[in-house]
């Protein structure tokens, strides 16, 4: 048959089942459209346009869905048998072998403009621009003829500052994730959006380890192209975490203190940040009844504030209970993605506690879905900042007060413990320093984000706590988890003032300040020694941490001599 009687025969038919059926019929025999005419291409991608993937090298997918609801992407996700409804109505799919991140599978572009930039290390690992282009040729073979979802939205809720985001998913419940976790657009910015940021995601592709990567997963980002490829992993959490990497490097250039950190607002408009990795309280901490919620997860810091550089949440489920979490809890409703989560097989309900497929159970939701969240997600710049960290050492008080050159301290120190579930392989606490609360996702040393916080402290006289979710009473194991209400009754006093006036004294290995009182929090905990059945045993385990801290600040030799005297003594 030529191509004219093609084209004809489309038409005809079209009256009567539809072209769609049509050319998916034909496309499901022959892979592009080489060989058609032009006339019979235009008409195609006049019904199945594909919103400027060329620009990118993308040629022949099959059905491209831009922007479409979240309703819509639930559908195709059921229809395609890759998820389930749970009772809760939220949308709850598997990620398989990759549960969490993999940052041995990270990858940055080596590529001349930013090379002298980027701050090369275990975590920000080299790959040639062969090998990227290799790479990029399989994935834009993989995906001739398959469906394709775009999501064209923003990423940072200060319109100064923001940028333009294209997120192409292979599968609509990854694209779903989009739509809810970054900032979406109006009818209006839709039509005259532009990506800054593309992010290309097909975790059904598995790469090879002869083009320069470590396993079938890959994550490598090209900072002169703005840029990403994700093949092999099944974790959404990947694609958040790339567009944050991408922005940690770009918004330094505007002066905009790019943050792993959660923030919230008072009545008055009082905001306050919170720092720490996953698992350190963060989320459930920020998201407090008596304040809105400015964000969860990543933020910048401008010379105007503070705003968010998401438009909703990702928060992990493991134990998730409503008395503790009710702003999560009733988050979890249709339109929110649930990944790992276990179901009753009969009900759907969904059981929290259950880490079957891993500790790292997630849901994202739209920020709107939180009661009372300060939308648009932009606050003034903050009067208290809270460090977080999971000390499993049991060292640390549950609430310390720190200087400036403390602040600094252990802002470049980024203490905590490595929780389980995190990322693949890690089964238990392990005590890790991550600078920044954020080592993985920064391109550039810790040392542009240290000097450019120092600035913003100094420059607002903010107040800066280092708060312990982690063990008491002894080391994981031994001691006990700190209650989650007398962190929030720390955390509390600190915001609202209640301990400004205690008295403080220095702890005798850290120098942080320790309140001899905090309203709501029995005085017996503040000094961790106290809860020890053994005080020597406490005393040689803090020295063991101290030591652990001067260890890794040996990486830092540029650090100022002021910041270095902040650290223990011992």
């Amino acid at each position: 048959m030529s191509d004219r009687r093609l084209l004809q025969n489309t038409n005809n038919l079209y009256r009567d089942i539809s072209v769609s059926t049509l050319i998916e019929q034909q496309l499901s025999h022959r892979e592009t459209l080489d060989g058609y005419t032009n006339e019979a291409i235009d008409f195609y991608r006049a019904e199945f346009p594909t919103y400027g993937l060329e620009a990118i090298g993308i040629k022949h997918p099959g059905r491209v869905y831009r922007n479409l609801c979240a309703s819509k992407l639930i559908e195709h996700t059921l229809a395609r048998g890759e998820g389930v409804l749970a009772s809760n109505g939220a949308l709850c799919v598997k990620t398989g072998k990759y549960t969490g991140r993999s940052p041995n599978d990270k990858f940055i572009v080596d590529e001349a403009s930013s090379h002298d930039e980027i701050h090369w290390n275990q975590l920000n690992v080299p790959i040639s621009e062969d090998n990227f282009n290799r790479l990029y040729r399989h994935v834009r073979a993989y995906i001739q003829g398959r469906d394709l979802y775009i999501f064209d939205g923003y990423v940072g809720a200060d319109p100064k500052y923001r940028m333009g985001v294209r997120i192409i998913n292979e599968l609509p419940a990854q694209n779903l994730f989009a739509h809810q976790m970054f900032i979406r657009p109006t009818d209006e910015e839709l039509d005259r959006h532009h990506a800054d940021f593309t992010v290309l995601a097909v975790p059904g592709l598995h790469g090879d380890t002869d083009d320069g990567i470590n396993s079938e997963a890959f994550i490598v980002a090209h900072f002169g192209k703005k840029l990403i490829i994700i093949g092999g992993s099944h974790y959404a959490g990947e694609i958040k975490k790339s567009v944050f990497s991408l922005m940690n490097y770009f918004m330094t250039k505007r002066d905009v203190l790019p943050m792993h950190c959660s923030a919230n607002m008072d009545d008055r408009g009082n905001t306050a940040l919170f720092f720490g990795l996953s698992g350190t309280g963060k989320t459930t901490l920020s998201a407090d009844p008596d304040r809105r919620t400015i964000g969860d997860d990543e933020h910048g810091w401008s010379p105007e504030g503070i705003f968010n550089f998401e438009g909703g949440c990702y928060a992990k489920t493991i134990h998730l209970s409503r008395e503790d979490e009710p702003h999560i809890w009733d988050a979890i409703r249709f339109g929110s993605l649930m990944e790992n989560v276990v179901l009753d097989r009969a009900t759907r309900n969904p059981d929290y506690h259950d880490n079957t497929l891993t500790e790292n159970t997630r849901v994202a939701y739209p920020i709107h879905y939180i009661p009372d969240a300060v939308i648009p997600s932009i606050g003034s710049h903050p009067k208290t900042v809270i460090f977080l960290t999971a000390d499993a050492f049991g060292v640390l008080p549950p609430i310390s007060k720190l200087t400036k050159e403390q602040a600094m301290y252990h802002f470049i120190s980024g203490y905590t413990s490595k929780l389980a579930g995190t990322e693949r392989g890690i089964t238990e606490p392990q005590a890790t320093f991550s600078a920044c609360f954020g080592k993985p996702f920064l391109p550039l040393s810790a040392s542009v984000y240290a000097e450019m916080l120092g600035q913003r402290i100094e420059q607002h006289k903010i107040q800066v706590y280092l708060v312990n979710t982690g063990w008491s009473g002894g080391g994981y194991g031994v001691g006990r988890r700190m209650e989650i209400k007398h962190t929030r009754a720390t955390i509390a006093a600190a915001l609202n003032g209640d301990i400004d006036d205690v008295s403080f004294f220095p702890h005798p290995v850290f120098g942080v300040g320790v309140p001899e009182r905090v309203p709501g929090v029995p005085s017996e905990i503040l000094d961790p020694k106290h809860t020890w059945s053994d005080p020597d045993a406490y005393d040689r385990q803090a020295l063991n941490l101290a030591r652990r801290f001067a260890e890794n600040f040996l990486r830092y030799p540029d650090a100022a001599p002021e910041i270095r005297a902040a650290g223990p003594v011992f």
